[in-house]
């Protein structure tokens, strides 16, 4: 009897997506599941840069940077309701979740015990990204741009572009 492909899904608001988020699939999600769903929250409460649209489009240009064998087994999907509903839509068992320092973790830790409550077929693994990228976030990637300094090294090439030009600093 053949098991079934491992899905792990991958959530974040990802406004925009980092190195550091391509670092979390590339050397570490994609080797312990067969099929990874990249997936966008709308989550509005979080007043993002890019509407949802925006940042499906901005995560799919993101995955170009990958190979792409690893590209072959992504998806990116938005979503818009509770995670572990979106999780057990999709027959995945793992929720990947990347941390960044101590202070992420009890958030996380906290996040994860509540899925584990909704639903106790689902594992929620923590990844690191390497240590060069452990400090890049999202939110700091966008301070940084809008006030005209470089996150050319922060942010995949089409992203940056796009950032630029919704900074206003080209046309």
């Amino acid at each position: 009897m053949a098991s079934r492909p491992r899905i792990g899904v991958y959530p974040g608001t990802f406004d925009p997506i980092t190195v550091g988020h391509l670092d979390v699939i590339q050397r570490s999600a994609l080797k312990l599941v067969d099929r990874l769903v990249v997936a966008v929250a709308e989550n509005a409460g979080k007043d993002p840069l890019f509407n949802i649209d925006e940042r499906v489009s901005l995560v799919a240009d993101g995955l170009e940077a990958l190979s792409a064998e690893a590209r072959a087994s992504i998806e990116v999907m938005p979503f818009d309701n509770l995670l572990i509903h979106f999780v057990r839509d999709l027959g995945a068992s793992v929720i990947i979740r990347g941390l960044r320092a101590v202070s992420d973790f009890e958030y996380e830790f906290q996040m994860a015990a509540m899925n584990r409550r909704l639903d106790n077929e689902v594992e929620t693994v923590f990844l690191m990204s390497s240590d060069r990228n452990q400090f890049i976030s999202s939110r700091f990637v966008k301070e940084i741009g809008r006030l005209g300094g470089d996150i050319a090294q922060f942010v995949p090439p089409k992203v940056l572009e796009r950032l630029k030009r919704k900074f206003g600093q080209i046309a």
